[in-house]
């Protein structure tokens, strides 16, 4: 266990729900897939719509949820005003769906979700701020936080203004406005959120100690700059291929890093959580490398499509699945029987999660990454569309895991 203060941790009904609204967001998102080609075009607003449901929904609301927990944990302090995450998980779900729903039916309404989703992601960041400044703790994990806080603010503010040129109340060219909006809050708020996150679950959850993080501290610096300039040749119109040269360098820096801490784990066995990171990482490596030769001259679009296929399914997906697996299991640990500690014996971390779900959540998920990352790239919707159901089966064992993990003990509250 790490230690957590019971003066600094969230209490658990402020987290649960954000944990189980984002894995039925995931669970809809598979589903939904069902209704696209393996050939497309990222400008499509049904696309355009399925991206936020699964980025909004899912991975942001999720990683809302983590960072109400770990925030206390990396920075050694309470919240500013931690009652402010049960306003911001209603406004960031009800938003996603009038988004999803506006780009799947009816652009006008678009702005409107945007701006609860807006509104949202302002108080969160605003709060990780002021809880920000009462720390006095300067670890590269920290200032990830506050870093890839900024690039929320500048991704949201960008994507809001977008939203109102879709449903007609600006007009303005949406086409350098997106690649600024996307590459802020892909690049620069969820990779750099994971990169800093990763420092403390991943040394925390194998037992590596003693590793250097040289690495991961130049790959901070890289995909910083280079998120940045993206931004700022996105909004002045200048194609920069160094930029993207650098978010590369900066994420293989950031898998060395990974490779490093692999190599120092003490523990060894290969639970649900090892094989989700192994199979995240590797993901992230193909995305890399198909994303390098989107770049030629000439190349298909297939490629890119699978590249950001293995990145938002394989990497983001797996890495935040597989910490469900030890995060949620903790949280109810820590809630229902730390008090119990030296009273009665108390299960331990793996006793609390489904083996058998888990498992089969993985096995079926990967598969479907595969396939559908194949898929996309052949052009093939027979493929494409296995893969795709080998993902809904994978999300409903997710569901019902997390069902069962957070009724563990429920009966034995203290």
């Amino acid at each position: 266990m790490f230690a957590v203060s019971k003066d600094y941790a969230p209490p658990l009904k402020l987290i649960a729900p954000f944990f189980q609204v984002g894995v039925i967001f995931y669970l809809i998102s598979t589903i939904l897939l069902f209704k696209y080609s393996s050939s497309f075009s990222y400008l499509q607003m049904d696309i355009a719509g399925w991206i936020h449901l699964f980025l909004l929904g899912f991975v942001m609301v999720v990683i809302f949820g983590a960072m109400a927990q770990l925030i206390p944990v990396v920075l050694e302090v309470g919240h500013a005003i931690v009652d402010l995450y049960y306003v911001i998980l209603p406004l960031l779900s009800i938003g996603t769906v009038v988004m999803v729903v506006g780009f799947l039916y009816n652009p006008a309404i678009i702005s409107y979700g945007g701006l609860m989703v807006l509104i949202s992601m302002v108080i969160f960041a605003l709060e990780a701020f002021a809880t920000l400044k009462s720390s006095q703790i300067g670890t590269i994990t920290v200032q990830t936080v506050a870093i890839s806080n900024t690039f929320l603010l500048i991704g949201i503010v960008t994507g809001f203004v977008i939203a109102l040129s879709f449903s007609g109340a600006t007009d303005v060219d949406i086409s350098d406005i997106l690649k600024a909006h996307l590459f802020s809050v892909l690049g620069g708020f969820v990779l750099l959120t994971i990169m800093g996150i990763s420092l403390t679950l991943l040394p925390m959850f194998s037992l590596a100690h003693g590793f250097d993080d040289k690495p991961i501290k130049i790959g901070f610096y890289l995909v910083t700059i280079g998120v940045a300039t993206i931004f700022l040749s996105s909004i002045f119109g200048v194609e920069e291929y160094i930029s993207y040269l650098l978010i590369f360098a900066g994420a293989t820096f950031y898998l060395y890093q990974v490779y490093i801490i692999y190599e120092l784990r003490v523990r060894k066995e290969l639970d649900i959580w090892l094989k989700s990171m192994i199979f995240g990482f590797i993901s992230l490596f193909i995305s890399l490398t198909l994303g390098t030769i989107s770049l030629l001259p000439n190349s298909p679009e297939g490629i890119l499509h699978s590249s950001m296929w293995f990145f938002i399914l394989g990497f983001i997906g797996f890495l935040i699945n597989g910490h469900l697996y030890k995060i949620v299991p903790f949280l109810v640990w820590f809630e229902r029987f730390s008090p119990l500690v030296g009273k009665r014996r108390v299960p331990m971390l793996h006793e609390m999660y489904p083996k058998g779900q888990a498992e089969f959540m993985f096995w079926s998920s990967s598969i479907g990454v595969v396939l559908g990352g194949v898929g996309l790239l052949l052009e093939s919707d027979f493929i494409f569309k296995w893969g795709v159901s080998l993902l809904v089966v994978g999300a409903i064992f997710l569901f019902t895991s997390m069902v069962k993990m957070l009724s563990y003990g429920k009966g034995e509250d203290v």
